[in-house]
């Protein structure tokens, strides 16, 4: 017994030791593959980056930035103004309605309910939808059914309706990201579910809230489909929100598409990519910050 009991474990060695080689060959091949892949998408973004800076750079003049814009400098400064102005006029409606909505999709809603699957498949629905059909929608709405004509008012709820399923998404992802146990253990000290939300679950989500913000934030800076249709592309600074205006993007397309101020729409896109790449680096060190106290 003893000696046929030597002879399986010497012959299932060679197995067991092919087995783990097996597995570590598959390891390394997938490592390799993911080291591939995330290599290829830094050189891809590195290349844009370094192909806008050198074609723009050049170009940036104080022309650039003047108060008022005329054929003759084609001035970024009102478009930059307009991209303010809608950029927190979008999320100063769309972050309350997503979080609230995304609070009581995961707080207090029953689990297995189907009107809350119907609102989930919904929302992944319209995160799909090309911007032009928001633009057309928005325009059959606000512009024409409204009568608001082309204004940033209409260009910034149009804006709400598109990034609204992107904040609720995360949104929701970040406070089911929360233990239970945070929840339980306020609740054992005798905090009402309200104060448990807002003390307890909300501070712990705002680093993956604060990123979805940064994602509607960067589709708003972007956009330029949509606005089109909705805001206009006045290059000017309209006296209230029911005057038209073009944002940067707007700004960008339009240079571009005319073939008189290319150079100045490299530049454009130069100011356009430091606001992006300044906002994100804002947005990880306020959640840095969050999270650290």
């Amino acid at each position: 017994m003893t000696k046929t009991t030597a002879i399986a474990k010497t012959a299932a060695a060679p197995q067991k030791s092919g087995g783990v080689s097996g597995a570590k060959a598959q390891a390394a091949v997938l490592r390799t593959l993911v080291y591939a892949a995330a290599c290829l998408t830094f050189g891809a973004l590195l290349c844009l980056i370094i192909y806008i800076f050198l074609k723009g750079i050049p170009n940036l003049s104080l022309d650039l930035f003047s108060p008022t814009y005329n054929s003759e400098n084609v001035s970024l400064f009102p478009a930059l103004i307009n991209t303010v102005i809608m950029t927190l006029l979008s999320l100063l409606i769309a972050v309350p309605l997503g979080v609230f909505s995304a609070i009581y999709l995961v707080e207090y809603a029953k689990r297995g309910n189907k009107l809350v699957g119907l609102v989930r498949i919904t929302t992944e629905t319209l995160q799909g939808i090309p911007s032009i059909v928001y633009g057309l929608f928005g325009f059959l709405l606000f512009v024409t059914t409204f009568s608001w004509g082309y204004s940033l008012l209409a260009g910034a709820l149009t804006l709400v309706i598109m990034i609204l399923p992107v904040i609720m998404r995360t949104t929701e992802e970040a406070l089911k990201s929360v233990p239970d146990s945070y929840r339980e253990g306020s609740f054992g000290l005798g905090a009402g579910r309200l104060r448990t939300v807002f003390k307890i679950v909300l501070p712990s989500a705002v680093p993956g809230i604060l990123s979805g913000v940064v994602l509607s934030t960067g589709r708003i800076v972007g956009e330029t489909a949509a606005l089109i249709y909705t805001a206009g592309t006045v290059a000017q600074v309209p006296p209230d929100l029911l005057g038209s205006g073009r944002t940067m993007a707007v700004h960008l397309y339009a240079l571009w598409s005319e073939g008189l101020n290319t150079e100045q729409s490299y530049a454009t896109a130069v100011v356009l990519l430091l606001i992006v790449v300044l906002l994100n680096a804002a947005s990880g060190a306020l959640a840095k910050k969050i999270t650290l106290k």
